[in-house]
C-alpha cells in the first residue's frame, strides 16, 4: 500500500518536502497550452521541455496553464529569459498569473484567461495587473483586488503598506519602487530593480494565503493585496512575444 501511495504521489507531483512540482522537467503532463491565434494546437511547438527547462519560444501570444485549480499556497518560480524578441525597442515581457478563471482566452477571442497577473517584464517585476474577461455566457467574470498605495511623483500608483485601501478591477499597479520616469527599453533597469541581469536566473515567489497575495522577488516582497475575488483557480506561465525559460515551477500547499 505505501508503495502504490508513493507512485501516485510522484504522479501528482508531489516531493518529499510536501511541495508540488507543477512542472516535472520532462514534458507537459499537468499542463495546458493556449496560443490566441490557434487555440490548443501548437503547429510551432512554442511550448515545450527542454534539458530539464520549461521552454516559451516567443512565438505568437499564449499560455502555459496547470490543468487545475490551487488555493493556499506559496508558489516559487525561477526564469530567465533566452535571446529571442519581438523585435521591437521595449522591455521583455512575460507574467505569471494566478488565480486565473473562465474559459480560455477569456472567452476564447484573447490570449488571456481571466486572472491577477505577476508581472515578470523588465523594470516591472512584481507589478499587479488585474485582467478581466468574460465567461462561456459572455459576461464579465468578476476580479477584484485591494491593496494599500500610494501616488509616486509620476502620477502612478504604487503599492505601500499602510497606504491608502484601493480596489482594483481592472488596470495595473505598479511594485513598491518601481522607478518614476523608467522608459521602458529593451534590456534597461530601474535604478531599484530588484530582479537579475538578463542571461541569469530571477525568483519569483507568490504566496496565496486566503485572499491575500504577496509577491517576493528574489528575497525582496514588493507587492501585496488582499480582499481578491476569486480567492483560488489556476496558475499561468505567459508568453507575450519574448523567449523565456523556466526550471522551477512549484508551489509548497499552506497548511491551515
Amino acid at each position: 500500500m505505501r508503495i502504490a501511495l508513493v507512485g501516485l504521489l510522484a504522479i501528482l507531483g508531489h516531493q518529499k518536502d510536501g511541495s508540488i512540482a507543477l512542472f516535472n522537467q520532462k514534458d507537459l503532463t499537468g499542463l495546458t497550452t493556449w496560443l490566441k491565434d490557434s487555440q490548443r494546437e501548437d503547429p510551432k511547438k512554442a511550448f515545450a521541455a527542454q534539458d530539464g527547462m520549461l521552454r516559451l519560444s516567443g512565438e505568437g501570444m499564449g499560455y502555459v496553464a496547470t490543468d487545475r485549480e490551487y488555493e493556499n499556497y506559496h508558489l516559487t518560480v525561477e526564469y530567465k529569459w533566452g535571446t529571442k524578441t519581438d523585435g521591437g525597442k521595449y522591455v521583455r515581457n512575460s507574467g505569471v498569473l494566478v488565480h486565473a478563471t473562465g474559459p480560455d482566452g477569456g472567452a476564447g477571442k484573447g490570449a488571456w484567461m481571466s486572472s491577477f497577473e505577476v508581472q515578470l517584464a523588465q523594470g516591472c517585476v512584481g507589478d499587479f495587473i488585474v485582467i478581466r474577461g468574460q465567461d462561456a455566457e459572455g459576461k464579465p467574470v468578476p476580479m477584484a483586488l485591494t491593496s494599500d498605495t500610494v501616488m509616486g511623483p509620476d502620477g502612478r500608483t504604487r503599492w505601500q503598506k499602510g497606504g491608502t485601501p484601493t480596489v482594483w478591477t481592472g488596470k495595473q499597479f505598479w511594485w513598491s519602487k518601481h522607478e518614476a520616469g523608467f522608459k521602458e527599453l529593451l534590456d534597461t533597469r530601474g535604478k531599484d530593480d530588484v530582479e537579475s541581469p538578463v542571461g541569469e536566473w530571477t525568483r519569483v515567489e507568490v504566496v496565496a494565503d486566503g485572499r491575500k497575495l504577496t509577491v517576493i522577488v528574489n528575497g525582496h516582497t514588493v507587492n501585496e493585496a488582499y480582499d481578491l475575488t476569486p480567492p483560488k483557480g489556476k496558475i499561468l506561465l505567459q508568453m507575450e512575444g519574448f523567449e523565456i525559460f523556466f526550471r522551477r515551477f512549484e508551489l509548497r500547499p499552506l497548511r491551515k
